[in-house]
């Protein structure tokens, strides 16, 4: 997908402010209690996702997170399927309080690929 020039600019400045979580690393933050977060949209979600994953799409995230994820200390992995919603996403969630929010380097695509590898 092409993206604007505004929208790229400010997903890349999300994506300086948040801490990225390599796609080998997952795995282990999930067995440790972190919660994958999807953005994408439902349809995205259903056709493949990290198992387990919670799915709140980018478009309600702020409205409905606090009910889904009470607890500003949880580790949250944002994910889309590569960078940019899900850095979105982890900044939005950091400037509402949410001091793990995090986004997985590459998104989906990324995981998909190091699990293709091993």
């Amino acid at each position: 997908m092409q993206y604007t020039r505004k929208f790229q600019t400010m997903a890349d400045a999300a994506r300086a402010q948040v801490e990225e979580i390599a796609p080998e690393q997952v795995d282990e933050l999930l067995a440790q209690g972190a919660i994958a977060l999807d953005i994408r949209d439902k349809e995205e979600h259903d056709k493949d996702h990290i198992p387990g994953s919670m799915n709140v799409s980018r478009g309600k995230l702020e409205m409905v997170i606090e009910g889904k994820i009470p607890d500003l200390n949880t580790t949250i992995l944002c994910y889309c399927n590569a960078y940019n919603r899900g850095s979105l996403s982890a900044a939005s969630l950091q400037s509402m309080g949410y001091k793990n929010a995090k986004v997985i380097a590459g998104g989906l695509n990324a995981y998909r690929s190091q699990h293709k590898a091993e």
